[in-house]
């Protein structure tokens, strides 16, 4: 029974480590009391080296609000995108993309901290 739970915990650790590692690196450019800028850059590793494709620049608050915008060149066109969200216990987002033809979004959500 101690073995079965000891793997589980292990399985969940190695799950927990792989999705740290899936978030974006935000490389911070400048900040002090009213925020954070940054730059996230698109950054795909293969064995032997590293290609970037685009990069996201935000700013973000400390009450959580951000704005940020992008460009991700992985695809046939480059895709641009824009988004912000506010901060607080309700915070509101919201966000949108096109490539100028066919591949075009937008979403929006609420986020409630209890």
């Amino acid at each position: 029974m101690n073995r079965v739970i000891l793997a589980f915990l292990g399985g969940v650790a190695c799950a927990a480590a792989v999705v740290a590692i899936a978030e974006p690196v935000r490389v911070p450019v400048d900040s002090d009391d009213k925020g954070t800028a940054y730059i996230a850059p698109n950054v795909n590793s293969t064995e032997t080296s590293a290609r970037t494709n685009g990069a996201t620049v935000g700013v973000q608050r400390p009450d959580g609000s951000a704005l940020e915008a992008g460009t991700d060149t992985s695809g046939k066109r480059p895709t641009y995108s824009v988004g912000a969200k506010t901060g607080g216990d309700v915070s509101f987002s919201g966000g949108a993309h096109s490539d100028g033809k066919a591949n075009t979004g937008v979403k929006a959500g609420v986020t409630i901290k209890y």
